[in-house]
């Protein structure tokens, strides 16, 4: 089954991490992949240390999409479109594949989205996986069998406080 948790408000990636720790901890095997992040936010270092649960941060990161130079997002899309490939290959080893900010990169074509479109469509009979990020195409919503909308109301950035280490990242 693909889930899919986007939206503006808080709590996309923390919902992945729960569950990637209720799946580690019923045995199942899990995979972790955080897409426009450098591997810095709280939660990496402790899912290193859950048995059962491989964390993957692509080695290219240059920020938000919006900031980077043409090459820079070349140089991206072709670390992610290898990451991706990497992730089909090894999916067999798990039995949920989290992929952390991969609506983002879909919608920034850091990847080919057909395949990854017949990747999603292939795992959802074989494994559980999930995928977060502002913003979902159409085709990701009509994919996923769970679609969960994370919507801000309230914010402290709103208010200029800037995120938090342990609590945001």
């Amino acid at each position: 089954m693909i889930h899919l948790y986007h939206g503006d408000g808080k709590g996309k990636t923390t919902a992945s991490v729960g569950l990637a720790v209720r799946a580690a901890g019923s045995g199942m095997r899990v995979l972790f992949v955080q897409f426009f992040k450098n591997g810095s936010s709280s939660e990496i270092g402790v899912l290193r240390t859950i048995p059962g649960i491989d964390v993957l941060i692509p080695d290219v990161w240059y920020g938000r999409y919006r900031k980077m130079t043409q090459e820079q997002q070349e140089e991206t899309r072709k670390c992610y479109t290898s990451v991706m490939k990497d992730v089909a290959d090894r999916a067999g080893d798990y039995d949920l594949i989290v992929l952390d900010e991969a609506v983002s990169a879909y919608s920034h074509g850091m990847f080919d989205s057909e395949s990854f479109l017949e990747t999603l469509k292939k795992w959802k009979g074989e494994r559980e996986a999930v995928i977060t990020g502002r913003d979902p195409a159409q085709e990701l919503k009509d994919i996923a069998d769970y679609v969960t909308e994370m919507k801000k109301e309230k914010h402290p950035f709103d208010e200029g406080i800037m995120a938090r280490k342990g609590i945001e990242f």
